[in-house]
């Protein structure tokens, strides 16, 4: 998963651009990096946090009126400073662009691109393929300058050539900001403005949150399959280039997006608090007697409050979160991610010793990290460990832009609730029902259909995904696990 700004105004956008890479840094927090534009490009971007890249020296290099962020962390593909975003091209007028998601057919698109438009892909970064096609699109126009049909010829090039998922802000050099979603839209993406001493200023960025906190005004989420070109005369230009069945990313709910952020018109808050509500009702059906309601931090308040409120057993912050640890779901080892949990949390020892502790979290993965939070209640001196999981059994890995492990690693993968509950240590476990996760969201925004639920179905929306690219993609993610973890 990772996280994308965009933003043309009337002065340097430097600042904004790193204030609003904060607001997203939960997204990713492998690498970041900053293009601005001001006759030419600005590019600083490394391994690392923001507030660790970007130094006052940096900043002051940044400049332009016109700029676009992004913050990485790691799914297929490489995860040196070199792989990091945003990318730029030289050719045709200059372009740079970032993404949020995953090209599923990013080895073929690279060979392609190679073979058949003489065009040299230097990372492991689909993001680099992503440019690339669209630029060579944009280049197939030869005309002094960019023309609005032009550019949203070349957008419908790359959704016709790049597969997978990919919410885009791009920077076309000298002429503005174009920003495009995926025909699925499963990757959220959302458009804002905002007025400083009279003249109008846009945004796009991964969440509504990043709007607030930078002061504008969030005009809608970007349609699935919609291209939205901001000329430099601020003259907004939209169309739908190519649309499919809308079908957002469920778990942008459960876990990534964060609770103050609004996507595709449904509150991440609202949703967790539905989600609560509907996992009191299977837990009332266990007729298990609870002493206490614990959320595993920070994800999961929402739910956990609301489940106890539905239940009427008594909620207690037991586990306190260390800050300045990263979010272990996205640490790239699990030698790492297993080291980090006991640093991540620490028991109130007053709030469990002696009672039967229900942890509410919002999934299961691996069960690594279920387990050893439930080990460190049980010695902190609980009666009975019980485990409530507000989303439903994860199966199948994610091709879309979350790092969802492999088939084999998934606890719920060909087991029942009773063994997974055997294997992480729990004295009960109950997952939420998938009919219950989707109502809960859809609650927000009737009318979408459907939402993207692949990683707890295995029915991928585009319809592209092969057992051939799964295989490779599992290979991959088996091979770099193993590096990380020598």
């Amino acid at each position: 998963m990772c996280g994308v700004i965009g933003i043309i105004g009337h002065d340097n956008v430097n600042t904004l651009i790193y204030d609003g890479l904060i607001t997203l840094q939960h997204r990713g927090q492998d690498a970041a990096g900053i293009l601005t534009y001001n006759k030419r490009f600005h590019l600083v971007k490394d391994n690392g946090l923001v507030a660790d890249i970007f130094g006052r020296d940096e900043m002051l290099e940044l400049q332009g009126n016109i700029g676009i962020g992004h913050v990485r962390y790691v799914t297929v593909g490489g995860g040196c400073a070199e792989d990091a975003q945003p990318f730029v091209v030289n050719s045709p007028y200059g372009i740079g662009l970032a993404h949020n998601g995953n090209v599923t057919n990013f080895e073929e698109l690279r060979e392609e691109l190679l073979m058949k438009n003489r065009r040299h892909v230097n990372s492991s970064c689909d993001a680099e393929a992503i440019l690339n096609v669209f630029a060579d699109g944009l280049l197939k126009h030869s005309s002094r300058k960019p023309t609005v049909g032009s550019i949203f010829e070349s957008v419908g090039r790359v959704f016709k050539r790049v597969k997978g998922a990919y919410s885009v802000v791009s920077i076309i050099g000298g002429y503005g900001l174009l920003a495009f979603r995926d025909p699925h839209g499963i990757r959220p993406l959302v458009f804002g403005k905002r007025k400083v001493n009279g003249k109008t200023e846009y945004i796009f960025a991964s969440e509504t949150v990043t709007l607030d906190i930078l002061g504008f005004e969030l005009i809608r989420d970007v349609k699935n399959g919609e291209a939205i070109f901001i000329d430099k005369d601020m003259r907004v230009h939209s169309r739908i280039v190519n649309r499919k069945e809308h079908t957002p990313c469920i778990f942008e709910y459960v876990y990534f997006a964060r609770p103050d952020s609004i996507l595709d018109e449904v509150s991440v808050y609202k949703t967790r608090l539905r989600l609560g509500d509907k996992l009191a009702e299977k837990w009332k059906k266990t007729k298990t007697k609870a002493d206490v309601v614990i959320p595993v931090p920070d994800t999961s308040r929402p739910s956990g409050l609301q489940l106890a409120f539905r239940t009427g057993i008594k909620y207690r912050e037991g586990l306190i979160k260390n800050r300045y640890i990263g979010r272990t779901f996205i640490m790239p080892g699990q030698k790492v991610r297993k080291k980090s949990i006991r640093f991540k949390l620490n028991p109130i020892k007053l709030e469990i010793r002696n009672k039967k502790v229900l942890l509410v979290d919002d999934s299961i993965v691996r069960g690594n990290t279920s387990r050893k939070i439930i080990e460190m209640v049980r010695n902190t001196g609980a009666e009975k460990v019980f485990f409530a999981s507000y989303s439903a059994p994860l199966k199948y890995p994610c091709v879309y832009g979350i790092d969802m492990s492999t088939k084999s690693e998934f606890i719920a993968r060909g087991r029942s609730v009773k063994r997974i509950a055997e294997m992480i240590k729990a004295d009960k476990l109950v997952y939420q029902d998938l009919e219950d996760m989707i109502e809960a969201a859809r609650v927000g925004n009737p009318k979408i259909k459907h939402f993207c639920t692949a990683c707890f179905t295995g029915k991928y929306p585009t319809r592209d995904v092969t057992q051939k690219m799964l295989k490779k993609i599992e290979k991959e993610r088996v091979c770099s696990a193993k590096a990380i973890n020598l």
